[in-house]
């Protein structure tokens, strides 16, 4: 089993597995059946301080990952985190998302938790 990132507005591939959109909102200009997701956990999206802060280039991607892990304690987050971890016993799991760099996004610090 294994977990991956991919930008959803990639095609979908035979070996994505379950397809999780990790984004809190829907892509600009991407029609839901196109999109083929089959869960969209938001309860596991970073905050909107924490992403504003990000974006704004205030910190590093080191840090903006230590301070979405602390995020991802919270009672809510936890349990929307433990029902991927089910998805990823089950098989395949692509976490989607419509980051530009999605090597530097809350969707590879979601891979890594995962798979470790």
């Amino acid at each position: 089993m294994s977990v991956r990132v991919r930008r959803v507005y990639d095609p979908v591939e035979p070996d994505d597995g379950a397809r999780v959109l990790v984004d809190r909102l829907w892509p600009r200009g991407l029609a839901k059946d196109a999109a083929r997701v089959d869960e969209w956990p938001k309860a596991l999206t970073p905050t909107t301080e924490l992403r504003r802060w990000y974006h704004a280039g205030e910190g590093s991607y080191e840090e903006f990952a230590e301070r979405y892990e602390a995020e991802l304690a919270s009672e809510e987050a936890s349990e929307a985190l433990d029902g991927v971890r089910e998805l990823v016993r089950r098989g395949d799991v692509t976490l989607l998302t419509a980051s530009k760099t999605p090597e530097q996004s809350h969707a590879t610090v979601l891979a890594r938790l995962l798979e470790g």
